[in-house]
């Protein structure tokens, strides 16, 4: 058995039972005759149509494995962090020097005077301000492009994934990166391995994505 990383919700449901009472009588005393027992009535049951369904695990995570993914996400994946790598790098150079700066004055405040010292720490706040500036416009940019990139590879994905489940008689498939509850299964299951390799087998990584923008 395969055990998930999930927290399981268990309820438990308590039955009481009620044992039948006997009624003692004073001896000597006859039993008192029961009424009839009034005959059960039967309601007729319909035959409820209960559908035959198949339930199969897949790990949405295990797509954006470097060597063992879907290999067109992660190529798109690559591309967009490759387009932002300048600005990652701006971010580190200004993270640098505010913590240069910062070292820096903490040595020097002991001995200089105190204006300078204060101009020294206004400049490091203004970088600071200015690095956290840059760095929510760039994940706010990064966050859109990703979508842009990877949103038609997510929904090229969701199609290939609902056509591997119909060819295989599957009604039902949980993703166990995204719900509480399953907290062991079957490796047979599991089709994350089966599904990445087919989707590779017909969606190659070379596929064209969208330009950079």
């Amino acid at each position: 058995m395969k055990i998930f990383r999930a927290i399981a919700a268990v309820a438990f449901l308590a039955v009481l039972s009620c044992g039948s009472a006997l009624a003692q009588r004073p001896a000597g005393t006859q039993p008192q005759p029961r009424p009839a027992a009034t005959p059960a009535t039967t309601t007729p049951t319909t035959s409820a149509n209960i559908p035959d369904s198949k339930v199969a695990l897949i790990d949405s995570s295990a797509f954006a494995d470097e060597k063992q993914g879907i290999t067109k996400f992660v190529s798109a994946l690559k591309k967009v962090n490759a387009e932002f790598q300048p600005r990652q790098t701006e971010l580190l150079g200004l993270q640098q020097q505010i913590e240069k700066a910062t070292a820096d004055l903490q040595k020097a405040a002991p001995v200089q005077d105190p204006k300078v010292s204060q101009q020294q720490q206004d400049k490091i706040d203004q970088m600071k301000k200015d690095y956290t500036r840059k760095g929510e416009d760039a994940q706010a940019a990064f966050n859109k492009r990703l979508e842009e990139v990877l949103g038609p590879v997510y929904e090229d994905i969701g199609k290939a994934l609902d056509a591997f489940a119909k060819a295989r008689g599957i009604t039902l498939i949980l993703d166990v990166t995204k719900i509480q509850g399953i907290v062991s299964a079957a490796d047979s299951m599991d089709i994350t391995r089966a599904f990445i390799a087919e989707y590779n087998s017909k969606n190659p990584a070379t596929a064209s994505l969208n330009a950079p923008k």
